[in-house]
C-alpha cells in the first residue's frame, strides 16, 4: 500500500530496488530514549518461489521481514504479510512494517511479482500466478525451509523463521506442519492479492483489503446497466481512457527497470501477461474488451471465486475513487456476508481519486491508532483476530462525511450502522419540463441528443489523471446537443446521501433499436451522472463519479446503478440528474445514435437519503 500522497494503484515510477544484496539483521529504533533497546529488528531477504498454474515458472521476491525484539522461539507472535499497490515496491509499507513490529507482530512487506525488485511479470494478482507465490512466502512464516535467501541469485539461504505462533489446523479444518498464525493487508493491487491468497492458501487468517476491485473487467470497462451478479455484467461496458493508459505505461516502466536482472520481462507484452497489452489496445479502438479478455481480468477478480474466502475480511473503500468506486466493495461485502463469511466495511474519504486522507483517517507513515480512525480499526481487527483478544472490531458499516467538523482523530465524522446498505429511497420523476418533480407528479415533454461520433468525449467533466481527477474547466458539464438533464428544486433542508443512486427510465434510439443485435458495436452507449447544482448554477461531477452504459435492449427499461455516493446536497442546491452521450474519461459509442427520452411515469431517479 503505498503512501496516501501517492495513488495506490497507478502512482509515479516505482522507487528502484537499492541494495538488494543487503543480507545483515539492521537493528531500528523505535523512537524511544537514546540507548534504549530497538524495538524491531529489519532484514532483506529474497524469496525463491514457483508459480502458474503447473507451478513451472521459477521467480525471485524481494521483502523486508520486521522482527520485533521480544520475538523468539520460547514467545512466538502473530504475523502480518503485506505489499504493495500498483507501480509500487516493499518500501511503501515500511510505515506498516515498524508500527506493527513495534505492536508486537512479525510482519514481511514484499514487492509483488513485476514490481520493486521482484522478478516475473505482473499477473494482476490472478491467483495461479501472485496467489501462490503470496502462499509460500505463508510457508516461510510458517518455518518452512528452502525459501528464504540472503541474495538474489538464491544461493545463500536464510535462517529457517522461528518465531511466528502457529495454528493447530488450517481453516480447512486440516492440520499443517508450517501454519503460520497471519493476517494480511495492503491497498488496491495490495488488497486484491489478500483475496487470491486466502483463496489458495486456507492458512491465512483474516484479511483487511482497501481500495481494491471486484471485478476488474468492471474497474476498466464498467457497464451499470445489464449487472448479472454484483457488479459483473453480461454486456461489456466502456473503456476506461486515462486509467488504461496510466495502468499499461506504469507496468512497462517498472519491467523496463527491472529487465536486466530478469529480461523475460520485455518478452512479448512488456511486463505483462501476454493478453493484457493486445487487450488494451482493441478495448481503446472499439471502446469495449472482448470476451476472452473479459474472462482473463475476472479470473483474477475476487468475483470469481468468493466462495472460496471464507477468513474474516474487513474491507475499505474510497468515496473518493474513479479507478474502483465503491459498488465494488459493496458488491464484495453483500457475497461475503450471504455466505456468512465474518465482513465488515468502511468507506473512508480517500482513495485513488484523492489520495490523501482526512486528518484524523490514516497516516501510513507513521500509522497510529490513538490518533487515527482507520489505524485503530485495523489494529483492533488484528488483535481480535490474530490475537485473539476480545476486542470489539467497531460497526457493521461506517461511513465518512465530509461536511461533519471534527478535531483530532476522525471518529465523529463516521457515521455507523448495524447493516448495510443505508437509507431510505427518496425518489424524483424525470418529467417533461427537464425538473426532477416529486415522486408521481410529472409535466409531458421529453428531451432530445445525438451521442458524438468515434466514441468522442462530449463533457468537459473532472478528468481522470495519474493522480486521481482535475477539473479542466468549470463549471462541469457536456456540450449542448450531447445530453438530457432534469434539475430538482432548490433544498430548503440539507439532504444527505449515502449509498447508490439508482436512475430508471426508457429510452427511444431506432438507429441503436436496428443495429444493436449485431453486438456491443452496435449497441447504444451512455453516460449517466447525478451532479449537485450550486445557487450560482455551477453544477460538479460529485467526486467525479459518472456510470456508463452500454444497452442491450433499447427496447426495455434501463435501470442504471450508479456508483455510490456519501454527500451532502445543502441548502440553496439542487440535484441534477444527466444522462450524456459522451465522456472525457470514457470510449462512447463510435457511431452517432439519436435518442429521445420523454418525462413521466417510470422515469426515476431513486436516492438513499440518510439522517
Amino acid at each position: 500500500m503505498r503512501k496516501p500522497a501517492i495513488p495506490a494503484a497507478i502512482g509515479a515510477a516505482a522507487i528502484a530496488a537499492a541494495s538488494l544484496a543487503a543480507c545483515a539483521a539492521l537493528a531500528v529504533s523505535s523512537g524511544g530514549p537514546a540507548g534504549a533497546a530497538a524495538a524491531y529488528t529489519v532484514q532483506t531477504l529474497h524469496f525463491a518461489v514457483h508459480t502458474g498454474p503447473d507451478g513451472a515458472q521459477a521467480c525471485d521476491i524481494v521483502g523486508d521481514l520486521y522482527t520485533p525484539a521480544s520475538a523468539s522461539a520460547a514467545h512466538r507472535v502473530p504475523a502480518i504479510l503485506t505489499t504493495n499497490g500498483f507501480g509500487g515496491s516493499k518500501d511503501d509499507q515500511a510505515g506498516i512494517g515498524k508500527a506493527f513490529a513495534t505492536r508486537g507482530y512479525e510482519v514481511l512487506s514484499y514487492s509483488g511479482l513485476g514490481f520493486g525488485g521482484s522478478g516475473c511479470k505482473i499477473t494482476l494478482d490472478d491467483p495461479d500466478y501472485d496467489g501462490k507465490a503470496a502462499a509460500q512466502l505463508v510457508s516461510y512464516l510458517g518455518g518452512a525451509p528452502g525459501i528464504a535467501y540472503t541474495d538474489a541469485a538464491h544461493t545463500t539461504p536464510a535462517a529457517q523463521l522461528t518465531v511466528v505462533e502457529h495454528d493447530g489446523k488450517n481453516h480447512a479444518g486440516r492440520a499443517e506442519k508450517y501454519d503460520p498464525r497471519v493476517g494480511m493487508i495492503g491497498g488496491s493491487y495490495g488488497g486484491e492479492i489478500q483475496f487470491a491468497a486466502a483463496a489458495v492458501d486456507p492458512r491465512v487468517d483474516t484479511i483487511v483489503p482497501l481500495i481494491t476491485w471486484n471485478d476488474l473487467s468492471y474497474s476498466l470497462d464498467p457497464n451499470n446497466t445489464a449487472q448479472t451478479t454484483g457488479v459483473s455484467t453480461s454486456t461489456p461496458g466502456a473503456t476506461k481512457l486515462v486509467w488504461g493508459l496510466g495502468f499499461s505505461a506504469e507496468g512497462v516502466v517498472d519491467g523496463g527497470q527491472g529487465g536486466q536482472q530478469d529480461p523475460s520481462r520485455l518478452v512479448g507484452c512488456p511486463n505483462f501477461a501476454t493478453f493484457v497489452c493486445p487487450a488494451l489496445v482493441t478495448a481503446g479502438s472499439t471502446g469495449y474488451f472482448q470476451p476472452a479478455d473479459v474472462a482473463s481480468l475476472r479470473h483474477a477478480s475476487v468475483a470469481t471465486y468468493l466462495s472460496k474466502i471464507k477468513v474474516p475480511t474487513l474491507l475499505m473503500q474510497g468515496e473518493n475513487d474513479t479507478l474502483f468506486n465503491l459498488n465494488e466493495a459493496a458488491a464484495t461485502y453483500r457475497a461475503l456476508k450471504a455466505q456468512g463469511t465474518p465482513v465488515k466495511m468502511v468507506w473512508q474519504s480517500w482513495g485513488h481519486s484523492e489520495s490523501t486522507p482526512a486528518p484524523g483517517e490514516l497516516d501510513l507513515d507513521n500509522p497510529n491508532p490513538a490518533t487515527q480512525y482507520e489505524t485503530a480499526r485495523i489494529a483492533d481487527w488484528f488483535a481480535h483476530y490474530l490475537r485473539g483478544s476480545s476486542v470489539s472490531t467497531g460497526p457493521q458499516f461506517a461511513y465518512f462525511r465530509d461536511w461533519v467538523s471534527y478535531s483530532g482523530i476522525a471518529t465523529p465524522a463516521y457515521a455507523t450502522s448495524s447493516s448495510f446498505p443505508v437509507g431510505a429511497a427518496r425518489t424524483y420523476t424525470m418529467s417533461g419540463d427537464k425538473t426532477l418533480a416529486p415522486a408521481g407528479s410529472a409535466a409531458p415533454g421529453s428531451q432530445t441528443f445525438t451521442t458524438p461520433p468515434a466514441g468522442a468525449p462530449s463533457s468537459i467533466d473532472p478528468v481522470d489523471v495519474l493522480s486521481g481527477y482535475s477539473p479542466v474547466a468549470s463549471p462541469a458539464g457536456d456540450a449542448p446537443g450531447t445530453f438530457a438533464s432534469w434539475t430538482g428544486a432548490t433544498l430548503g433542508h440539507p439532504l444527505d446521501v449515502a449509498g447508490s443512486p439508482v436512475a430508471r427510465f426508457t429510452v427511444q434510439a431506432p438507429s441503436a433499436a436496428l443495429s444493436q443485435s449485431t453486438g456491443p458495436a452496435g449497441q447504444l452507449v451512455l453516460f449517466v451522472k447525478v451532479e449537485d447544482v450550486a445557487p450560482d448554477g455551477t453544477a460538479s461531477a460529485i467526486h467525479g463519479l459518472e456510470a456508463p452504459i452500454r444497452v442491450p435492449d433499447v427496447g426495455k427499461r434501463v435501470t442504471v446503478t450508479l456508483p455510490a455516493i456519501v454527500h451532502r446536497f445543502a441548502v440553496g442546491h439542487s440535484v441534477r440528474l444527466v444522462v450524456a452521450g459522451g465522456s472525457v474519461n470514457y470510449r462512447g459509442g463510435l457511431t452517432p445514435t439519436p435518442v429521445t427520452i420523454a418525462g413521466g411515469s417510470g422515469q426515476t431517479l431513486t436516492l438513499p437519503a440518510v439522517g
